[in-house]
Protein backbone atom coordinates (compact mmCIF):
# COMPACT_ATOMS: atom_id res chain seq x y z
CA UNK A 1 0.00 0.00 0.00
CA UNK A 2 1.35 3.43 -0.92
CA UNK A 3 1.14 6.38 1.46
CA UNK A 4 1.47 10.12 0.96
CA UNK A 5 3.27 10.48 4.29
CA UNK A 6 5.42 7.74 5.83
CA UNK A 7 7.14 8.45 9.14
CA UNK A 8 8.29 6.71 12.31
CA UNK A 9 7.28 7.26 15.93
CA UNK A 10 9.74 6.35 18.66
CA UNK A 11 8.86 5.44 22.22
CA UNK A 12 10.51 3.28 24.85
CA UNK A 13 13.34 2.31 22.54
CA UNK A 14 10.93 1.07 19.87
CA UNK A 15 10.24 2.56 16.43
CA UNK A 16 6.83 2.07 14.83
CA UNK A 17 5.66 3.03 11.34
CA UNK A 18 3.02 5.76 11.06
CA UNK A 19 1.68 6.32 7.55
CA UNK A 20 -1.03 8.57 6.20
CA UNK A 21 -3.07 9.19 3.06
CA UNK A 22 -4.10 12.76 2.27
CA UNK A 23 -7.40 13.77 0.63
CA UNK A 24 -6.90 16.07 -2.32
CA UNK A 25 -7.80 19.74 -2.23
CA UNK A 26 -8.90 21.35 -5.46
CA UNK A 27 -8.20 24.95 -6.41
CA UNK A 28 -11.58 25.36 -8.08
CA UNK A 29 -13.44 24.20 -4.94
CA UNK A 30 -11.50 24.89 -1.72
CA UNK A 31 -7.72 24.83 -1.84
CA UNK A 32 -7.40 25.52 1.90
CA UNK A 33 -9.94 22.95 3.10
CA UNK A 34 -8.90 21.20 6.33
CA UNK A 35 -9.72 17.52 6.68
CA UNK A 36 -10.45 15.39 9.75
CA UNK A 37 -7.89 12.69 10.46
CA UNK A 38 -8.35 9.15 11.79
CA UNK A 39 -5.70 6.81 13.19
CA UNK A 40 -6.45 3.20 12.24
CA UNK A 41 -5.50 0.36 14.61
CA UNK A 42 -5.92 -3.09 13.13
CA UNK A 43 -6.90 -5.98 15.37
CA UNK A 44 -5.07 -9.22 16.01
CA UNK A 45 -5.31 -10.03 19.75
CA UNK A 46 -2.30 -7.84 20.58
CA UNK A 47 0.08 -10.31 18.90
CA UNK A 48 -0.37 -9.25 15.25
CA UNK A 49 -2.05 -6.56 13.12
CA UNK A 50 -4.40 -7.83 10.42
CA UNK A 51 -3.88 -6.24 6.96
CA UNK A 52 -7.58 -6.32 5.98
CA UNK A 53 -8.37 -3.92 8.82
CA UNK A 54 -6.01 -1.34 7.37
CA UNK A 55 -6.22 -0.69 3.63
CA UNK A 56 -9.91 -1.45 3.06
CA UNK A 57 -11.01 0.93 5.81
CA UNK A 58 -8.37 3.54 4.96
CA UNK A 59 -9.58 3.89 1.38
CA UNK A 60 -13.21 4.30 2.46
CA UNK A 61 -12.32 7.08 4.88
CA UNK A 62 -10.11 8.73 2.29
CA UNK A 63 -12.92 8.73 -0.30
CA UNK A 64 -15.03 10.84 2.07
CA UNK A 65 -12.37 13.42 2.81
CA UNK A 66 -11.10 11.93 6.08
CA UNK A 67 -7.32 11.45 6.17
CA UNK A 68 -6.50 7.90 7.35
CA UNK A 69 -3.28 7.15 9.23
CA UNK A 70 -2.23 3.55 9.87
CA UNK A 71 -0.16 2.95 13.01
CA UNK A 72 1.85 -0.28 13.20
CA UNK A 73 1.72 -0.27 16.99
CA UNK A 74 3.80 -2.65 19.10
CA UNK A 75 2.37 -6.07 19.95
CA UNK A 76 3.51 -8.99 22.15
CA UNK A 77 6.01 -9.49 23.63
CA UNK A 78 5.63 -5.75 24.32
CA UNK A 79 3.06 -5.16 27.04
CA UNK A 80 0.82 -2.41 28.41
CA UNK A 81 1.25 0.56 28.22
CA UNK A 82 3.75 0.47 25.30
CA UNK A 83 1.23 0.50 22.45
CA UNK A 84 -1.03 2.96 24.31
CA UNK A 85 1.81 5.49 24.52
CA UNK A 86 2.56 4.98 20.81
CA UNK A 87 -1.02 5.82 19.81
CA UNK A 88 -1.09 8.90 22.01
CA UNK A 89 2.18 10.01 20.42
CA UNK A 90 0.47 9.58 17.04
CA UNK A 91 -2.30 11.93 18.13
CA UNK A 92 0.27 14.49 19.28
CA UNK A 93 2.20 14.10 16.00
CA UNK A 94 -0.93 14.89 13.98
CA UNK A 95 -1.66 17.92 16.16
CA UNK A 96 1.86 19.22 15.59
CA UNK A 97 2.19 18.47 11.88
CA UNK A 98 -1.44 18.63 10.80
CA UNK A 99 -1.28 22.18 9.41
CA UNK A 100 1.41 21.01 6.95
CA UNK A 101 -1.07 18.53 5.46
CA UNK A 102 -4.34 20.51 5.58
CA UNK A 103 -5.59 18.50 8.56
CA UNK A 104 -8.13 19.73 11.11
CA UNK A 105 -6.14 19.39 14.31
CA UNK A 106 -9.34 19.79 16.33
CA UNK A 107 -10.92 16.72 14.73
CA UNK A 108 -8.61 13.75 15.24
CA UNK A 109 -10.18 10.33 15.78
CA UNK A 110 -8.78 6.94 16.70
CA UNK A 111 -10.47 3.93 15.07
CA UNK A 112 -9.70 0.42 16.29
CA UNK A 113 -10.84 -3.08 15.40
CA UNK A 114 -11.16 -5.90 17.98
CA UNK A 115 -7.98 -5.69 20.12
CA UNK A 116 -7.23 -2.49 18.20
CA UNK A 117 -10.60 -1.30 19.52
CA UNK A 118 -9.39 -1.99 23.04
CA UNK A 119 -6.28 0.05 22.29
CA UNK A 120 -8.36 2.89 20.84
CA UNK A 121 -10.69 2.88 23.86
CA UNK A 122 -7.64 2.80 26.16
CA UNK A 123 -6.58 6.18 24.79
CA UNK A 124 -9.91 7.56 25.99
CA UNK A 125 -9.55 6.00 29.44
CA UNK A 126 -5.90 6.71 30.15
CA UNK A 127 -4.74 9.78 28.21
CA UNK A 128 -5.00 12.03 31.27
CA UNK A 129 -3.84 9.54 33.92
CA UNK A 130 -0.75 10.59 35.83
CA UNK A 131 1.26 7.48 34.96
CA UNK A 132 0.66 8.00 31.22
CA UNK A 133 1.26 11.75 31.32
CA UNK A 134 4.50 11.10 33.21
CA UNK A 135 5.67 8.52 30.67
CA UNK A 136 5.00 10.95 27.81
CA UNK A 137 6.58 13.98 29.44
CA UNK A 138 3.40 15.75 30.55
CA UNK A 139 1.93 16.73 27.15
CA UNK A 140 -1.53 17.45 28.58
CA UNK A 141 -4.50 17.50 26.19
CA UNK A 142 -2.18 17.42 23.17
CA UNK A 143 -2.55 13.61 23.20
CA UNK A 144 -6.33 13.45 23.71
CA UNK A 145 -8.27 12.11 20.70
CA UNK A 146 -11.35 14.13 19.82
CA UNK A 147 -13.41 11.05 18.92
CA UNK A 148 -13.17 7.27 19.03
CA UNK A 149 -14.50 4.73 16.52
CA UNK A 150 -14.66 1.28 18.12
CA UNK A 151 -15.32 -1.68 15.83
CA UNK A 152 -16.30 -4.96 17.55
CA UNK A 153 -13.92 -3.94 20.36
CA UNK A 154 -12.37 -6.01 23.09
CA UNK A 155 -13.28 -4.10 26.26
CA UNK A 156 -13.51 -6.24 29.37
CA UNK A 157 -11.20 -8.62 31.18
CA UNK A 158 -14.17 -10.09 33.03
CA UNK A 159 -16.85 -12.60 32.10
CA UNK A 160 -16.94 -11.71 28.38
CA UNK A 161 -13.20 -11.23 27.93
CA UNK A 162 -11.21 -12.26 24.90
CA UNK A 163 -8.58 -14.03 26.95
CA UNK A 164 -5.86 -14.17 24.27
CA UNK A 165 -5.97 -10.38 23.92
CA UNK A 166 -5.70 -9.80 27.66
CA UNK A 167 -2.85 -12.29 27.97
CA UNK A 168 -0.86 -10.73 25.12
CA UNK A 169 -1.54 -7.21 26.36
CA UNK A 170 -0.35 -7.86 29.91
CA UNK A 171 2.00 -10.81 29.53
CA UNK A 172 1.49 -14.21 31.11
CA UNK A 173 2.30 -13.21 34.71
CA UNK A 174 0.29 -9.96 34.88
CA UNK A 175 -2.64 -11.60 33.10
CA UNK A 176 -3.05 -13.69 36.27
CA UNK A 177 -2.94 -10.61 38.49
CA UNK A 178 -6.45 -9.39 39.31
CA UNK A 179 -5.36 -5.80 39.89
CA UNK A 180 -3.63 -5.60 36.51
CA UNK A 181 -6.57 -7.27 34.79
CA UNK A 182 -8.94 -4.76 36.36
CA UNK A 183 -6.79 -1.88 35.09
CA UNK A 184 -7.30 -2.95 31.47
CA UNK A 185 -10.99 -3.81 31.91
CA UNK A 186 -12.05 -0.56 30.32
CA UNK A 187 -15.67 -0.44 31.44
CA UNK A 188 -14.15 0.16 34.91
CA UNK A 189 -11.83 2.95 33.76
CA UNK A 190 -14.14 5.46 32.04
CA UNK A 191 -13.83 9.05 33.19
CA UNK A 192 -15.68 12.23 32.33
CA UNK A 193 -12.87 13.28 29.98
CA UNK A 194 -13.44 10.26 27.71
CA UNK A 195 -13.91 11.41 24.07
CA UNK A 196 -17.16 11.08 22.14
CA UNK A 197 -17.44 7.49 20.94
CA UNK A 198 -18.99 5.52 18.08
CA UNK A 199 -19.34 1.76 18.73
CA UNK A 200 -20.54 -1.11 16.60
CA UNK A 201 -20.68 -4.85 17.08
CA UNK A 202 -22.59 -7.86 15.75
CA UNK A 203 -24.88 -10.01 17.89
CA UNK A 204 -23.46 -13.16 16.27
CA UNK A 205 -19.86 -12.41 17.27
CA UNK A 206 -18.66 -15.58 18.99
CA UNK A 207 -15.06 -14.48 19.50
CA UNK A 208 -15.57 -11.11 21.20
CA UNK A 209 -19.18 -11.03 22.46
CA UNK A 210 -21.22 -7.90 21.85
CA UNK A 211 -21.48 -7.51 25.62
CA UNK A 212 -18.03 -5.89 25.37
CA UNK A 213 -19.46 -2.93 23.47
CA UNK A 214 -22.55 -2.81 25.69
CA UNK A 215 -20.50 -2.74 28.89
CA UNK A 216 -18.53 0.24 27.62
CA UNK A 217 -21.65 1.98 26.32
CA UNK A 218 -23.27 1.67 29.74
CA UNK A 219 -20.20 3.12 31.44
CA UNK A 220 -20.09 6.01 28.96
CA UNK A 221 -23.76 6.81 29.54
CA UNK A 222 -23.15 6.98 33.28
CA UNK A 223 -20.49 9.63 32.62
CA UNK A 224 -22.67 11.50 30.08
CA UNK A 225 -20.12 10.91 27.31
CA UNK A 226 -21.61 11.51 23.82
CA UNK A 227 -21.92 8.20 22.00
CA UNK A 228 -23.55 6.31 19.15
CA UNK A 229 -24.00 2.53 19.32
CA UNK A 230 -25.03 -0.02 16.68
CA UNK A 231 -25.55 -3.73 17.34
CA UNK A 232 -26.10 -5.50 14.03
CA UNK A 233 -27.92 -8.86 14.01
CA UNK A 234 -25.71 -10.74 11.53
CA UNK A 235 -21.99 -11.25 11.04
CA UNK A 236 -19.04 -13.07 12.58
CA UNK A 237 -16.10 -11.42 14.27
CA UNK A 238 -13.54 -9.46 12.27
CA UNK A 239 -15.63 -8.24 9.33
CA UNK A 240 -13.62 -5.03 8.84
CA UNK A 241 -15.61 -2.99 6.31
CA UNK A 242 -18.21 -5.75 6.07
CA UNK A 243 -18.25 -5.90 2.29
CA UNK A 244 -16.57 -7.59 -0.65
CA UNK A 245 -13.34 -5.62 -0.23
CA UNK A 246 -12.48 -7.30 3.08
CA UNK A 247 -14.66 -10.43 3.38
CA UNK A 248 -13.55 -13.38 1.28
CA UNK A 249 -16.84 -15.24 1.67
CA UNK A 250 -18.78 -12.51 -0.14
CA UNK A 251 -19.22 -12.17 -3.88
CA UNK A 252 -18.96 -8.85 -5.70
CA UNK A 253 -21.85 -6.53 -4.97
CA UNK A 254 -22.78 -8.22 -1.70
CA UNK A 255 -22.18 -7.05 1.87
CA UNK A 256 -23.30 -7.57 5.44
CA UNK A 257 -25.82 -5.18 6.93
CA UNK A 258 -23.08 -3.86 9.17
CA UNK A 259 -21.20 -2.51 6.14
CA UNK A 260 -22.97 0.82 6.60
CA UNK A 261 -20.91 1.38 9.75
CA UNK A 262 -18.29 3.24 7.70
CA UNK A 263 -20.78 5.79 6.40
CA UNK A 264 -22.27 6.21 9.87
CA UNK A 265 -18.84 6.61 11.48
CA UNK A 266 -17.80 9.22 8.94
CA UNK A 267 -21.01 11.12 9.67
CA UNK A 268 -20.14 10.90 13.37
CA UNK A 269 -16.69 12.34 12.69
CA UNK A 270 -18.06 15.29 10.74
CA UNK A 271 -21.17 16.02 12.76
CA UNK A 272 -20.29 15.35 16.39
CA UNK A 273 -18.99 18.37 18.24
Amino acid sequence: MRYDVDTVLEYGGESVRFSGMLPSNYEEIDLERKHPAVILLAGGAYWRRLPREKEAAALKFLAQGVSPWVLEYSVAPHVFPQSLCEVLMGVAWLRKHGPEYHLDTGNISVCGFSAGGHLAASTGCFWSRDFVQELLGRPGALVRPDKLILCYPVITSGEYAHQDSIRCLLGEEDARNEERRALVSLEKQVGEDFPAAFLWHTAEDASVPAQNALLLASALMEKNVPLEVHIYPKGRHGLSTGDFTSCGELTYGHSYGCADWVEKAIGFIYQTG
